[in-house]
């Protein structure tokens, strides 16, 4: 359990900071893992259940 001290002292710490280049690495690695995600596409069975869900949408409506 946190104690009243241990929860002031957490609040009262600086945030650390990263430097330009660490950012800038951990931003072509995300980028680079987000691109691979796009790149796979949408699975069959995923846009199966869109389609019926989408059409289900539609009956509702009317």
């Amino acid at each position: 359990m946190d104690t009243g001290a241990a929860r002031a002292k957490k609040h009262d710490a600086k945030p650390a900071k990263l430097g330009r280049e660490v950012q800038a690495r951990l931003g072509q690695q995300l980028r680079s893992m987000y691109d691979e995600v796009v790149g796979q596409g949408v699975p069959d069975r995923f846009a199966d259940l869109l389609s019926q869900l989408d059409n289900k949408d539609n009956k509702d409506r009317q």
